[in-house]
Protein backbone atom coordinates (compact mmCIF):
# COMPACT_ATOMS: atom_id res chain seq x y z
CA UNK A 1 0.00 0.00 0.00
CA UNK A 2 1.42 3.22 -0.78
CA UNK A 3 1.09 6.05 1.64
CA UNK A 4 0.52 9.67 0.51
CA UNK A 5 0.40 12.61 2.47
CA UNK A 6 -1.68 16.04 1.48
CA UNK A 7 -0.34 19.38 1.08
CA UNK A 8 -2.23 22.04 3.26
CA UNK A 9 -3.65 24.84 2.98
CA UNK A 10 -3.65 28.48 5.70
CA UNK A 11 -6.39 28.44 8.40
CA UNK A 12 -6.73 31.89 9.67
CA UNK A 13 -7.58 30.77 12.72
CA UNK A 14 -4.08 29.89 12.99
CA UNK A 15 -5.00 25.97 13.52
CA UNK A 16 -3.47 23.44 11.49
CA UNK A 17 -4.33 24.22 7.83
CA UNK A 18 -7.33 21.85 6.30
CA UNK A 19 -6.02 19.33 3.14
CA UNK A 20 -5.57 20.09 -0.48
CA UNK A 21 -6.71 18.09 -3.01
CA UNK A 22 -3.57 16.20 -4.28
CA UNK A 23 -2.52 16.89 -7.95
CA UNK A 24 -3.57 14.34 -10.53
CA UNK A 25 0.18 13.92 -13.05
CA UNK A 26 0.10 15.74 -15.73
CA UNK A 27 1.75 15.59 -18.75
CA UNK A 28 5.57 17.45 -19.56
CA UNK A 29 4.45 19.35 -22.43
CA UNK A 30 1.44 20.63 -20.39
CA UNK A 31 3.20 21.77 -17.78
CA UNK A 32 3.70 25.98 -17.34
CA UNK A 33 6.83 26.78 -15.41
CA UNK A 34 6.89 30.03 -13.13
CA UNK A 35 10.42 31.46 -12.26
CA UNK A 36 10.52 33.16 -9.48
CA UNK A 37 14.34 35.27 -9.50
CA UNK A 38 15.00 37.85 -6.75
CA UNK A 39 17.76 39.93 -7.84
CA UNK A 40 20.10 42.09 -5.97
CA UNK A 41 23.16 43.51 -7.96
CA UNK A 42 22.68 40.79 -10.34
CA UNK A 43 23.43 42.90 -13.43
CA UNK A 44 26.68 40.63 -14.40
CA UNK A 45 25.20 37.31 -14.69
CA UNK A 46 20.83 38.03 -14.80
CA UNK A 47 21.33 37.83 -18.51
CA UNK A 48 22.91 34.68 -18.56
CA UNK A 49 20.84 33.23 -15.81
CA UNK A 50 17.50 34.01 -18.42
CA UNK A 51 19.72 32.77 -21.47
CA UNK A 52 19.62 29.31 -20.05
CA UNK A 53 16.40 29.44 -18.76
CA UNK A 54 14.98 30.28 -22.56
CA UNK A 55 17.22 27.67 -23.65
CA UNK A 56 15.07 24.56 -21.70
CA UNK A 57 12.30 25.31 -24.14
CA UNK A 58 9.58 25.07 -21.62
CA UNK A 59 6.53 27.21 -21.02
CA UNK A 60 7.66 29.44 -18.86
CA UNK A 61 6.71 32.61 -17.08
CA UNK A 62 9.34 34.60 -15.33
CA UNK A 63 9.43 36.85 -12.90
CA UNK A 64 12.83 39.01 -11.85
CA UNK A 65 12.15 40.59 -8.26
CA UNK A 66 14.44 43.70 -8.30
CA UNK A 67 15.21 44.12 -4.44
CA UNK A 68 16.19 47.64 -4.77
CA UNK A 69 19.71 46.77 -6.80
CA UNK A 70 21.76 49.78 -7.67
CA UNK A 71 23.47 48.36 -10.46
CA UNK A 72 21.21 48.27 -13.61
CA UNK A 73 19.88 45.03 -12.81
CA UNK A 74 16.38 45.61 -13.64
CA UNK A 75 17.52 47.10 -17.27
CA UNK A 76 19.41 44.09 -17.65
CA UNK A 77 16.91 41.50 -17.14
CA UNK A 78 14.12 43.42 -19.21
CA UNK A 79 16.83 43.91 -22.20
CA UNK A 80 17.47 39.74 -21.71
CA UNK A 81 13.92 38.41 -21.97
CA UNK A 82 14.35 37.80 -25.65
CA UNK A 83 10.80 35.80 -26.58
CA UNK A 84 10.26 34.41 -23.29
CA UNK A 85 6.84 35.73 -20.68
CA UNK A 86 8.69 37.65 -18.44
CA UNK A 87 8.37 40.82 -15.82
CA UNK A 88 10.13 42.81 -13.57
CA UNK A 89 8.74 43.62 -10.13
CA UNK A 90 10.52 45.98 -8.34
CA UNK A 91 10.78 46.67 -4.53
CA UNK A 92 13.19 48.30 -1.90
CA UNK A 93 15.93 46.83 -0.57
CA UNK A 94 14.22 44.32 2.15
CA UNK A 95 15.67 40.59 1.16
CA UNK A 96 14.95 36.85 -0.52
CA UNK A 97 12.04 35.88 1.65
CA UNK A 98 10.06 39.55 0.84
CA UNK A 99 11.21 39.27 -2.98
CA UNK A 100 9.54 35.81 -3.22
CA UNK A 101 6.26 36.98 -1.41
CA UNK A 102 6.18 39.92 -4.08
CA UNK A 103 6.27 37.44 -6.89
CA UNK A 104 3.52 34.57 -5.50
CA UNK A 105 0.75 36.92 -6.57
CA UNK A 106 1.74 37.32 -10.74
CA UNK A 107 2.38 33.40 -10.62
CA UNK A 108 0.21 31.64 -13.09
CA UNK A 109 1.78 28.93 -14.07
CA UNK A 110 1.28 24.87 -12.33
CA UNK A 111 4.81 24.32 -10.84
CA UNK A 112 7.20 27.43 -9.35
CA UNK A 113 10.67 27.32 -9.28
CA UNK A 114 12.83 29.72 -6.73
CA UNK A 115 16.27 30.17 -9.13
CA UNK A 116 18.76 32.74 -8.13
CA UNK A 117 20.03 35.16 -9.86
CA UNK A 118 23.44 34.91 -9.51
CA UNK A 119 24.62 31.71 -11.48
CA UNK A 120 25.78 29.31 -8.62
CA UNK A 121 22.37 27.28 -9.22
CA UNK A 122 21.99 26.18 -12.99
CA UNK A 123 18.75 26.17 -14.66
CA UNK A 124 19.60 23.15 -16.82
CA UNK A 125 19.11 21.34 -13.78
CA UNK A 126 14.88 22.36 -13.44
CA UNK A 127 13.96 19.74 -16.15
CA UNK A 128 14.93 17.08 -13.72
CA UNK A 129 13.58 19.22 -10.67
CA UNK A 130 10.18 19.17 -11.86
CA UNK A 131 9.89 15.59 -13.14
CA UNK A 132 8.80 13.94 -9.43
CA UNK A 133 5.94 16.79 -9.78
CA UNK A 134 4.76 16.61 -13.67
CA UNK A 135 4.91 12.84 -12.77
CA UNK A 136 2.48 13.14 -9.74
CA UNK A 137 4.52 11.42 -7.46
CA UNK A 138 6.26 15.30 -5.27
CA UNK A 139 4.15 18.18 -3.62
CA UNK A 140 7.93 20.00 -3.52
CA UNK A 141 11.34 19.45 -4.80
CA UNK A 142 14.55 20.55 -3.09
CA UNK A 143 17.72 20.93 -5.39
CA UNK A 144 20.48 19.22 -3.18
CA UNK A 145 23.94 20.53 -3.22
CA UNK A 146 24.95 18.19 -0.41
CA UNK A 147 24.13 14.18 -2.08
CA UNK A 148 26.87 13.67 -4.64
CA UNK A 149 26.74 12.74 -8.11
CA UNK A 150 27.14 16.50 -9.77
CA UNK A 151 30.00 19.17 -9.95
CA UNK A 152 30.35 21.06 -6.80
CA UNK A 153 32.73 23.50 -6.36
CA UNK A 154 35.23 22.43 -3.33
CA UNK A 155 35.54 25.53 -0.97
CA UNK A 156 34.39 27.24 2.36
CA UNK A 157 34.47 24.51 4.60
CA UNK A 158 32.77 26.26 7.60
CA UNK A 159 29.84 26.89 5.12
CA UNK A 160 29.86 22.92 4.22
CA UNK A 161 29.45 22.35 8.22
CA UNK A 162 27.05 25.19 8.68
CA UNK A 163 24.59 23.78 5.67
CA UNK A 164 24.94 20.23 7.01
CA UNK A 165 23.96 21.38 10.79
CA UNK A 166 20.94 22.75 9.66
CA UNK A 167 19.82 19.62 7.74
CA UNK A 168 20.55 17.32 10.59
CA UNK A 169 18.69 19.67 13.13
CA UNK A 170 15.63 19.74 10.54
CA UNK A 171 15.80 16.19 10.26
CA UNK A 172 15.93 15.42 14.40
CA UNK A 173 13.47 18.66 14.86
CA UNK A 174 10.91 17.24 12.32
CA UNK A 175 11.73 13.96 11.52
CA UNK A 176 12.50 13.74 7.91
CA UNK A 177 15.91 13.11 5.92
CA UNK A 178 16.60 16.40 4.20
CA UNK A 179 20.22 16.59 3.16
CA UNK A 180 20.16 20.15 2.33
CA UNK A 181 17.42 22.39 4.01
CA UNK A 182 19.39 25.83 3.18
CA UNK A 183 19.06 24.80 -0.95
CA UNK A 184 17.76 27.79 -3.14
CA UNK A 185 16.96 25.65 -5.45
CA UNK A 186 13.04 24.75 -4.20
CA UNK A 187 10.37 23.57 -6.49
CA UNK A 188 6.34 23.74 -5.64
CA UNK A 189 2.97 22.97 -6.81
CA UNK A 190 1.63 26.22 -7.22
CA UNK A 191 -1.02 25.57 -4.97
CA UNK A 192 1.34 24.04 -2.34
CA UNK A 193 3.43 28.02 -2.74
CA UNK A 194 0.20 29.83 -2.36
CA UNK A 195 -0.47 27.64 0.90
CA UNK A 196 2.70 28.78 2.50
CA UNK A 197 2.13 31.40 5.61
CA UNK A 198 4.98 33.21 4.71
CA UNK A 199 6.47 36.50 6.98
CA UNK A 200 10.20 36.29 7.05
CA UNK A 201 11.75 39.04 4.70
CA UNK A 202 15.81 37.61 4.66
CA UNK A 203 17.31 34.34 4.00
CA UNK A 204 15.10 32.94 6.95
CA UNK A 205 12.49 31.98 3.96
CA UNK A 206 14.52 29.47 3.64
CA UNK A 207 13.98 27.38 6.85
CA UNK A 208 10.32 28.90 6.69
CA UNK A 209 9.45 27.01 3.63
CA UNK A 210 11.10 23.86 5.43
CA UNK A 211 9.02 23.71 8.35
CA UNK A 212 5.61 24.35 7.03
CA UNK A 213 6.33 22.15 4.57
CA UNK A 214 7.45 19.33 7.10
CA UNK A 215 4.72 20.06 9.28
CA UNK A 216 2.06 19.73 6.74
CA UNK A 217 3.35 16.44 5.96
CA UNK A 218 3.66 17.18 2.22
CA UNK A 219 5.38 14.92 -0.08
CA UNK A 220 8.82 16.20 -0.37
CA UNK A 221 11.73 14.74 -3.03
CA UNK A 222 15.36 15.90 -3.42
CA UNK A 223 17.15 15.40 -6.46
CA UNK A 224 21.22 16.02 -6.66
CA UNK A 225 22.28 19.37 -8.42
CA UNK A 226 25.84 21.11 -9.67
CA UNK A 227 26.31 24.11 -7.24
CA UNK A 228 28.93 26.54 -8.55
CA UNK A 229 29.62 28.54 -5.17
CA UNK A 230 30.89 32.21 -4.83
CA UNK A 231 32.98 33.23 -2.37
CA UNK A 232 32.42 36.16 -0.04
CA UNK A 233 35.18 38.60 -2.47
CA UNK A 234 32.72 37.19 -5.74
CA UNK A 235 29.59 38.57 -3.74
CA UNK A 236 28.41 36.14 -1.84
CA UNK A 237 25.47 37.48 0.60
CA UNK A 238 24.87 35.15 3.26
CA UNK A 239 27.00 34.71 6.51
CA UNK A 240 27.27 32.61 9.66
CA UNK A 241 25.15 35.01 11.12
CA UNK A 242 22.45 33.93 9.04
CA UNK A 243 22.88 30.16 10.36
CA UNK A 244 21.64 31.55 13.74
CA UNK A 245 18.57 33.24 12.14
CA UNK A 246 17.53 29.82 10.66
CA UNK A 247 17.91 27.91 13.69
CA UNK A 248 15.62 29.95 15.31
CA UNK A 249 13.45 29.59 12.98
CA UNK A 250 13.26 26.01 12.96
CA UNK A 251 13.24 26.00 16.71
CA UNK A 252 10.53 28.35 16.48
CA UNK A 253 8.53 26.58 14.30
CA UNK A 254 8.42 23.36 15.82
CA UNK A 255 7.88 24.29 19.07
CA UNK A 256 4.52 26.57 17.82
CA UNK A 257 3.47 23.17 16.46
CA UNK A 258 3.39 21.57 20.04
CA UNK A 259 1.43 24.54 21.00
CA UNK A 260 -0.90 24.73 18.31
CA UNK A 261 -4.46 23.13 19.80
CA UNK A 262 -5.32 19.32 18.67
CA UNK A 263 -8.56 19.33 15.73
Amino acid sequence: MRVVSVATRPDPGGQLPAPLALAPPVAQAAVRVSFIIPAYNEASTIEEVLRRIEALRLDAQVLVVDDGSTDGTPDAAEAAFGGMEGRVIRQRNRGKGAAVRAAIPYVDGDIVVIQDADMEYDPADVPRLIDPIVRGVADVVYGSRLSGGQPQRAYMFWHLVGNRFLSLTTNVLFNTTISDMETGYKVFRVDVLRSLRLRQDDFRIEPEITSQICLRKLRVYEVPIAYYGRTYEEGKNITWRDGFKALGVLVGARLESTRAPAR
